[in-house]
């Protein structure tokens, strides 16, 4: 039988392992550290746990053995990741910037940068080893990063810039949102990849590249953004002032492919963010099941019993079901493609994330009022599904369109992932929706 959705024991391990940790390492530090109003000592709170992941394989389980990573599969590493998700996506969501910040090293580095920057951070003897991810840009007219692909100059997309300077890049402008460039003290993580603009004269598909920036480089400041969810991991305002960044950290083969980058690696990452949205749609479901067969609410009957309830529990239950095989197929498809999966990935992540936030959303209906009380997790449940829409590449502003200039393009076959075929991504089916229409004639 071709399709079996019976995990083997390899699988059975990787997810039973990944729930014994995060329930019984990650758990106990979640409450404390998630109500710490300070989002840097939030943070700095999970380093314990952090370490612990790191000696355990989990902190960089997605690299590829060669390099001393874990060597996980793209299923392997979902089936993890709901687990750790269902306790707290925040923390989660550090350990996928790894792979965000240090994959495209593996796939388009030379082999001096995979062995020095992957093997560096896959043999820290204390642990802390992290990396950063920086594509997001401050709002404004221009400003922001959906429009990364634009074909327009400066200032359209991309405002920060690396001018060639002798042997060095100087680096100047402001990133909005990067995940775990901060590092632990806001001093820098050990390196972090950054989306920049080479050429300022060229547009978003041909100027683009990225840019090792490593911990204590001059010129770089960080400010840490207080957001209402995912609390556990850290969000920066990085300033650059005349940062210089030698020339031997842009990653080779990404020179004018910054865009593809982006397009990759929020491919890779949407079944790891739609998995996560399955595992706190999952812990919201199991809380609300619980309260539902105890709570009577002044009737004689828990309120299981009532159809409403009942009816309720048995739909998100569905939603959780679908949404999680959706993911196990978005990230075997990745792996039979080379990690690739741009259609399949933003599809994932969108359908996924949308539908479950409704799905978390009915849990709180089901336990009334009592859902507000802090006592509970309900409230941080619904804080956590509201991110996943909105972060790791809006499904507005970039997932969709990701999708649309895909389906758009004459060579589509919407029958392709059906069929399981490759949907190549290419630069020609970029840039749509980011430059206005022309106006309409009349005739």
């Amino acid at each position: 039988m071709a399709i079996d959705f019976t995990l083997s024991d390899a699988q059975k391990k990787v997810q039973h392992d990944a729930r014994d940790f995060a329930e019984g390492v990650l758990a106990p530090a979640v409450r404390d550290a998630d109500r710490e109003p300070d989002p840097l000592k939030a943070f700095q709170r999970t380093k314990p746990v952090y370490v612990e992941a790191y000696k355990a394989g989990i902190a960089f389980c997605m690299l590829p053995k060669q390099y001393g990573g874990g060597g996980l599969t793209n299923v392997e590493l979902i089936l993890a990741a709901e687990e750790i998700c269902a306790v707290d996506p925040g923390f989660a969501c550090t350990v996928l910037v790894n792979g965000l910040g240090l994959l495209p090293v593996w796939y388009w580095g030379t082999e001096k940068q995979k062995s020095e920057v992957l093997g560096a951070a896959t043999s820290d003897p204390t642990g802390e080893w992290i990396a950063g991810y920086g594509a997001s840009e401050p709002a404004g007219s221009p400003g922001g990063t959906a429009n990364f692909d634009t074909p327009l100059p400066q200032p359209a997309g991309i405002g920060v810039t690396a001018r060639f300077d002798g042997d060095c890049y100087v680096v100047n402008g402001r990133k909005y949102w990067p995940c775990n460039v901060g590092g632990w003290d806001n001093r820098g993580a050990n390196t972090s990849l950054y989306v920049v603009r080479t050429d300022p004269e060229k547009g978003g598909t041909e100027g683009l590249a990225a840019l090792l920036v490593d911990r204590d480089t001059p010129g770089v400041t960080f400010n840490t953004i207080d957001s209402f969810g995912h609390r556990l991991t850290p969000n920066s305002e990085v300033i650059f002032d005349n940062a210089r960044v030698p020339v031997e950290n842009i990653v080779e083969g990404t020179k004018g492919n910054g865009d593809l980058l982006i397009n990759r690696n929020f491919a890779w990452s949407g079944p790891v963010a739609g998995i996560a949205a399955v595992g706190v749609a999952r812990a919201a479901y199991e809380a609300a099941l619980s309260w539902a067969k105890t709570f009577t609410a002044g009737g004689p009957h828990p309120i299981i019993h009532h159809q409403y309830v009942g009816y309720v529990l048995g739909d998100v239950a569905g939603k959780i079901e679908a949404a999680r095989y959706f993911c196990w197929k978005a990230a075997h498809y990745i792996d039979q493609h080379d990690y690739h999966g741009e259609l399949i990935g933003a599809m994932n992540k969108v359908f996924c994330t949308e539908t479950l936030f409704d799905a978390v959303y009915k849990c709180l209906q089901v336990v009334g009022v009592n859902s507000a009380d802090r006592k509970h997790d309900f409230e941080k449940y619904l804080r956590e599904a509201a991110i996943f829409p909105i972060y790791d590449g809006g499904n507005f502003g970039m997932q969709r369109r990701r999708v649309h200039g895909i389906i758009a393009d004459p060579t589509f076959d919407p029958r392709a992932l059906m069929d399981d075929e490759y949907v190549e991504f290419t630069k020609q089916m970029e840039t749509i929706d980011t430059v206005a229409a022309p106006t309409a004639v009349a005739v």
